[in-house]
């Protein structure tokens, strides 16, 4: 073990974005901003499918879900990033950090496989519409939900484990406006090998994988719709995967940028950025991709409205 390690730390030290005084303010308003207009736009989506009866078909039962997994992926995030910015306070203790890493990847894997899920669906409603009821059946949509909250929520257990048992150095400085595993990696005086060999098998096997089925289902999808003789059709139907298309591409996107290198290559500075895109983004935008041009959802909206419900 290296001179000025500890095998077990209370706490650590989460260094954000800026030690300026004067951005603080402008960071504090514009997180809160992305925020508040997460939660917004998710719980409306939300509540919208719970309380019409007509939403509740695998689609939306998905989206429903998504928006619920997105929620909490900002929601164990930015509120402690938005307590830094506004008191200046960042000490997170040890087991607070573990458990926010274990949150982060939980519900980021949880994303990876309903994405999946909603990709079979609509694989199912374009290439064999015939037998969609019986093979999206409530019992099997609840399933598929239920396996892949099951996998996002068991698989980051190794990973925390491991990291737990790391030897952490004099300087407890996470540079990072969250507890990740890159960042604590960093600070370890003892051998990383271990976590390292985790991430590279659990990245194959689980999060590659659902890439892989995502892909492969999208690939039939296209192929039926170029298929179909009118145009009109094969609009309608494209249009039918398309917000759940560009979902997938967003996630998949910043998450690659993100984690698909040798952390030896890692850029902390430039991972932050990269880390508010991957967190942020989705959550943000799928409320606006999914509702815009939906036309089912924007009627049982104006009913919900016209009922005062929300207001």
């Amino acid at each position: 073990m290296a001179s000025g390690s500890q095998k077990n730390v209370s706490g650590f030290i989460i260094q954000g974005f800026s030690d300026t005084p004067e951005l603080q303010t402008s960071l504090f308003v514009l997180f809160l901003g992305i925020y508040l207009i997460i939660l917004l736009g998710n719980l409306i989506i939300f509540l919208v499918i719970s309380c019409n009866p007509h939403l509740h078909t695998p689609m939306y039962i998905f989206l429903q879900n998504l928006s619920l997994i997105d929620i909490s992926f900002t929601s164990n995030i930015l509120p402690y990033l938005l307590h830094i910015l506004l008191t200046q306070q960042n000490n997170i203790s040890f087991l607070g950090c573990m458990t926010q890493v274990y949150l982060f990847m939980s519900v980021a894997g949880s994303e990876y496989f309903l994405l999946t899920a909603m990709a079979y669906d609509r694989y199912v409603a374009i290439c064999d519409p015939l037998y969609y009821i019986a093979r999206m059946s409530r019992k099997h949509c609840a399933g598929l939900i239920t396996a892949a909250f099951t996998v996002g929520f068991g698989e980051p257990m190794g990973h925390i484990v491991l990291v737990s048992k790391l030897s952490y150095c004099a300087s407890h400085l996470i540079n990072h406006f969250f507890c990740d595993i890159a960042p604590l990696l960093k600070l370890s005086c003892s051998s990383t090998f271990s976590v390292e060999l985790l991430n590279y098998i659990v990245g194959t096997l689980l999060s590659f994988s659902s890439f892989l089925l995502t892909l492969i289902s999208y690939i039939f999808i296209i192929s039926a719709i170029l298929k179909i003789q009118s145009s009109e059709g094969r609009q309608k139907a494209f249009s039918t995967c398309a917000s759940h298309l560009t979902c997938v591409i967003t996630h998949y996107g910043t998450g690659f940028c993100l984690y698909v290198r040798p952390t030896t290559n890692y850029s902390l500075e430039r991972d932050k950025y990269f880390s508010l895109l991957y967190i942020a983004l989705g959550p943000l935008l799928n409320p606006l991709i999914y509702t815009l041009k939906n036309r089912e959802f924007q009627s049982s909206l104006i009913k919900l409205r016209q009922r005062d419900f929300f207001f």
